[in-house]
């Protein structure tokens, strides 16, 4: 795996005149969306979600240019936003489930003499059945 995937998109900063806060948006990502309380805070937010919104992507959108989206949003705060998206990944906690599985008794005994995890091998598999990396 990568050490690093970094990735930059324009983020529009939006302040609210009257509640002091910030919504930041990125228009070449569907969805990434976020409030602050601070510019500070917003721009922490608005790499934050970004990195949610990637990491996992296999199809990234391309990036318009700063002056694209400046100039469809002349009265807010445009800037770039870049996230490792690696890094970004090891801080998502995924859903795990548990399965009870039925295999022969001389599979299952070989296996754990050999130290082999079961639920490594299994995740392997069903991702090689399904087409998924």
């Amino acid at each position: 795996m990568a050490k690093e995937k970094i990735v930059v998109y324009p983020a529009v900063f939006i302040k609210d005149a009257e509640t002091a806060t910030f919504t930041v948006v990125f228009p070449d990502v569907s969805g990434a969306i976020s409030q602050a309380d601070s510019l500070g805070e917003a721009m922490v937010k608005a790499e934050e979600v970004l990195g949610l919104m990637l990491y996992d992507e296999p199809n990234l959108p391309e990036a318009s240019s700063l002056a694209e989206v400046q100039r469809t949003h002349p009265k807010d705060t445009v800037q770039w936003v870049a996230v490792d998206l690696v890094k970004a990944a090891k801080g998502v906690t995924k859903p795990l489930v548990k399965k009870n599985t039925t295999i022969p008794a001389t599979l299952a005994h070989e296996a754990s003499e050999r130290g082999i995890n079961f639920s490594a091998v299994l995740t392997r598999a069903l991702k090689a059945e399904l087409g998924k990396s």
